[in-house]
Order: structure tokens, then sequence, then C-alpha cells
């Protein structure tokens, strides 16, 4: 089931109202939320429940069976690896198999041997990349004693599989989300308001900014060689907004959803493209991953306190496999490498790379300076989508030969000037608020006036609906 479908208009109220004026206790609501994100996450294919079962289960045994054996660190070291091999395992094996093997009959192939291996025809359950890191950092921080082994088996299914953020996060760790499932919630209606809005913005975001991005981004991916090479840019930067909107639209529609119910998500998007650098971005983008990362890859392997060499190695490693974990392809394991490299230049060179304000800090417009940092900074990360966006590695490569060309400086039969002008309005409406969690959390002025606020929600929402675009899934539902 999508947040963008009939099936969750008419599923969202009535899990509410159950939630609320049904079940009260909070084991009853945990049971409801767990037979409500089953049945949410079954709509695609009954068959995906399986996994998902399997992954909560294991992961919920691994920390009483920690518990159990307290004192004796080895056996504790060895139930938490179990765990995490047979997650990986469960994970490579649907989303990386084919991938593997396909890259091993080509280079068996290049060597003149033939290897043959066949490969399988595997469905991607959806989100499984999610609930997956989800579960590991569960088990990895009861081994840590960052937290307590769960004993409430409701409680824990609850939280592995809560439908706001279960298929695209954001990736909850168990520090913030377990407890809230093992503690009373009580309704509480500032804080449902306020999901409302952030749910209504978010779904702007995806409906009118995203897909109408995507219709275009589409057609010029379709046949790009017929485009000129300033179309073609115009395509990356339509890209680089298309990309950002739906999935910071996902995050805003889950981090509201989830506070009808009175839990509270942590924040995945802090306007990423008012960075002025390539860190400060993946400080500020899919931050519950990229914070992943940091705490179970990066420190562990020793982080920034290592010799650069090291230091480097630790980043490479870092960006390739989140390359790697937004999908199976070489194009990914490149786009890692791509930000890994662009990242390791502040290494390298007396670079600023993290600020102490945010861009515009105490002034109404940024600087000259902070302008220039900003639009590089956006430059860099749209030339980077190419590979995000491209089929494979050949296409990424013509595709940019195709930018390379004197058409760069043409500015007859301009596209996408209609999405053009709603990014531009975006961007906007994100600086002036660019302080607050959301931007329909509106204070001040005018907006102290009820009838004000109520009539800019009733115009976004009339907008969404007469505005949207052609209906697209969601990008990240196959991560």
């Amino acid at each position: 089931m999508s947040f963008n479908s009939i099936e969750f208009i008419l599923f969202l109220p009535l899990v509410f109202l159950l939630y609320w004026f049904v079940f009260k206790s909070t084991r009853k609501q945990n049971l409801l939320i767990v037979v409500a994100s089953y049945v949410f996450y079954g709509w695609w294919d009954w068959r995906f429940l399986i996994l998902i079962a399997i992954t909560t289960f294991c992961s919920y045994a691994s920390g009483i069976l920690i518990e159990r054996w307290e004192g004796q660190r080895g056996k504790q070291k060895a139930i938490s690896a179990a765990n995490i091999i047979l997650n990986i395992a469960i994970l490579a094996t649907f989303k990386y198999y084919n991938f593997f093997v396909n890259s091993l009959n080509d280079i068996f192939a290049s060597l003149g041997m033939s290897l043959d291996w066949p490969t399988a025809r595997i469905i991607l359950p959806v989100g499984i990349s999610f609930y997956t890191f989800q579960a590991l950092s569960y088990s990895i921080d009861v081994y840590r004693k960052k937290i307590e082994p769960q004993h409430d088996i409701v409680a824990f299914f609850a939280f592995i599989s809560f439908f706001p953020q279960l298929v695209a996060g954001p990736i909850e760790r168990a520090t913030n989300l377990l407890p809230q499932f093992v503690d009373s919630r009580k309704f509480d209606y500032v804080k449902a308001v306020d999901g409302c809005r952030q749910m209504l913005w978010g779904f702007f975001k995806k409906l009118v900014v995203a897909d109408t991005c995507a219709s275009i981004v589409n057609s010029v991916w379709s046949d790009y060689s017929e485009y000129s090479a300033l179309n073609l840019v115009l395509c990356c930067v339509l890209f680089s907004f298309q990309v950002y909107c739906d999935f910071s639209g996902y995050s805003d529609i889950a981090i509201g959803c989830a506070r009808l119910f009175g839990i509270n998500l942590m924040r995945n998007f802090n306007y990423p493209y008012f960075s002025r650098n390539i860190p400060e971005f993946w400080r500020r983008w899919h931050i519950s991953l990229m914070s992943w990362f940091r705490d179970y890859v990066y420190f562990p392997l020793g982080g920034s306190r290592c010799p650069l060499w090291r230091t480097v190695f630790n980043t490479y490693v870092v960006f390739i496999i989140s390359g790697l974990w937004h999908g199976a392809d070489w194009t990914f394991v490149l786009y890692g490498c791509y930000h890994a490299t662009l990242c390791s230049l502040y290494r390298f060179l007396p670079l600023k790379s993290k600020f102490e304000h945010n861009v515009g800090y105490n002034r109404l417009l940024p600087s000259i300076k902070e302008l220039g940092m900003m639009v590089l900074t956006f430059i860099l990360v749209s030339a980077g989508r190419i590979l995000f966006r491209a089929q494979n590695v050949a296409m990424a490569g013509d595709f940019f030969s195709h930018i390379c060309d004197k058409s760069l400086f043409c500015f007859d039969n301009i596209i996408g000037k209609w999405p053009l002008l709603l990014c531009v309005g975006l961007v906007i409406v994100e600086w002036i608020q660019r302080d607050k969690q959301h931007v329909l959390q509106l204070t001040g002025g005018v907006f102290k006036l009820r009838w004000v606020r109520w009539t800019l929600y009733l115009g976004i929402a009339l907008f969404t609906l007469l505005g949207q675009g052609a209906q697209q899934d969601f990008i990240y539902f196959q991560f």
C-alpha cells in the first residue's frame, strides 16, 4: 500500500479511529499497529510478510539470548554476529544475488573463460533495506549495552513494522523508537495537528513537485540524444528536485503520520540544498541512513581518529556501501566513489567542512560567498545524479558526453519551464522557513490569524489535488 493511493486514504482514518477510541490500552494499541502494518506491507505481496517476520523474530530472539548470556562476551558476540549475518544474507540474496552473479560472469568472460552461473527470478521486497538496517541496529545496540533487550514481543514487532516508516524510513534506532511503544500514549491534539500539516506539505512535494518533474525527466532520459546539452543540464536539475521532493516528501508524510499515533520519528532531511559543501550536504540528506553508517561502519573502522590514509579509506568504505545500499549496480558503486572523493578532498585541502551556524544565520539573504558555495554544491550533487539515474555505466558516460557539447549555450526550445518554476518557488519557501522542522510550521505575523492559516492549508490541498503530475511510485521503494 502506498501513501499516494486511495487505499491509504481509507486505511489511515480507520486505523486512527480504532487506535484512539477502541484499543485504548498500550498493548492493544501495539497489537493494532502490528496488524495494520502487516496489512499495509502485505498489500504489495503477502509473501513479503514472511521475510519481515523472520527478521523481526530473529532480532528479538538475539536480544533475549544476549541478555541470557550476560557476562560471557564471547557468546554474546557470536549471537549478535549470527543475527547480523542472517539478516545481511537475506538482504544480499534478494537484492544482490543477480548483481554478483552477472559481475562474476562478466569478469570471467573478460578473461576468456566461461562461468555462466545462472541468475534467479527474484522479486525485491519493498523496503527490505530499511527494516533490515533498523533490526540490525537493535541487535548491535543490545550487544553494546546501549539499550536493554525488549521482552514484550508485540512492542518489538510494532517497532520493526511500524507502517508509516516501514518501507522508506526514516531508519529508526531502538533507543528512540522502541521505548515509545513500551510507554503509554495519550492523544495530543497539538502534535496531531502539526503532523497533519507536515503530511500536507509532504504530499505537495511528492504529488506536485516530484511527479511533475518526473514527467520531464523520464521523457528526456528515454531519448536523451535528441535533446540539447542545455536541456540535459536542466533535466539533471529537475531530477535533483524530483529525488529530493519524492524522498523528503515521503519522510514528511511518515513523520506526520506517526505523530497522529503519538509517535515521534527522527528528522530525515534538513533542507539539504542549502548546504555549503558536500560534507554538509550528507549531514542534511537522508540523515537516518548516513548517521547509521557513521555509527555502525565509520566509527568502528576508526572514523577520523586515525592516519589520513585510513580516514580516507574509511570514507570510501562508507560511501561504497551506501552506494550499494541504494541499488545493485556498478552505477551506484561509482556514485558512492564520486561522493567519497569529494568528501576526501576536504581532508587533503585546507577547506572548511563544518559550520557553526546554518547558512544565512540571522540574515534575510545569504552572503555572495554562501550563495556561490550552495550553487557549487548543488551542481556537484546534480552531476552525481547522472550515475544515480542511469541504467548502467555506459549510459551514464554517454549522457555526460552529450552534456559536453556546444549546444550547452543553445537557448532554443527550453524544456520544463513549469516544473522549474515550481522548483524555484519551493526553494524560496524553504529558505524563508529554513529554521523550522517543516515548511508549514507557521508562526508570527499574519499567521497568528487562524483564518489565514486555514486559507493557506486549503489552498495547498486544492493545488495538490488539481496540480499533481502523473502519479509515480516513490523512488526509494526500490531500495
